[in-house]
């Protein structure tokens, strides 16, 4: 349970323990709790539009649904998104893209990619009926996080030190399976359209992955937040197309 937890509170404003050990093992041990954590967040969601849709219109449900999501995950994942954004569209050197996605400001390509990101999300939400939504909000989190297993344990590292690399490092032979086992059974249970849409979305995820990976060299913490979000708007697309 410790590592269920180390999870837990790095990815979600969620405090159920008090932890002081932070050890890059605890952070490596955590990984293949990843998926059940992203089911954890869906239910969350689906649980906050089933309660609120019998009050709120659907444009403001929408925006609520994406405020909760960023709140509850700290904005962790779309400070990775923005900076990636940063640093790939730089234009620059390999060696200088990681220097700009290491700064702690956030540029334009940031700011604008991510507010592209937002639109898309509010605009397939709200296009969604509601036994549609309730189903992709479960799948979507679980999805981004299977990408972001995939990301951890299928890649190589960018960097020669950082937090992801503690992720990298001790993630562990059977993590990436025991992730698969829980995405594939929280999906399924979801239905044919949940399977067929997370599916195409972590595929989506992983040719995304790889091509940051062949741009920057390997992978960072910046870029696993990045193929996050973005296989989580793929999951709304594929859900409304």
């Amino acid at each position: 349970m410790k590592d269920f937890f180390t999870g837990l509170q790095f990815l979600t404003r969620i405090r159920l323990v008090e932890q002081h050990d932070w050890s890059p093992d605890s952070f490596g041990r955590s990984v293949k709790y990843f998926t059940l954590i992203g089911a954890i967040i869906g239910l969350i969601l689906a649980g906050l539009n089933y309660v609120l849709s019998q009050f709120l219109p659907s444009h403001v449900l929408a925006a609520v649904i994406i405020i909760t999501e960023i709140v509850l995950t700290g904005g962790l994942h779309c400070d990775g998104f923005m900076d990636t954004a940063d640093g790939v569209f730089s234009g620059r050197s390999r060696e200088r893209m990681l220097e700009i996605m290491k700064d702690s400001r956030v540029g334009a390509n940031g700011v604008v990619a991510f507010g592209l990101l937002l639109l898309l999300k509010y605009s397939l939400i709200i296009d969604m009926t509601p036994t549609m939504l309730f189903a992709a909000l479960i799948a979507m989190p679980v999805a981004g996080r299977m990408v972001m297993v995939i990301s951890i344990t299928s890649f190589s590292y960018a960097r020669p030190e950082g937090m992801g690399k503690a992720f990298a490092q001790y993630a562990g032979r059977a993590t990436l399976g025991i992730a698969a086992v829980v995405a594939i059974a929280v999906v399924a249970a979801l239905g044919i359209r949940a399977s067929i849409s997370a599916g195409g979305a972590v595929v989506a995820g992983i040719l995304t992955a790889r091509y940051l990976a062949t741009v920057l060299g390997g992978l960072t913490g910046d870029t696993y937040g990045a193929v996050t979000e973005l296989t989580e708007l793929a999951v709304l697309l594929l859900f409304v197309i």
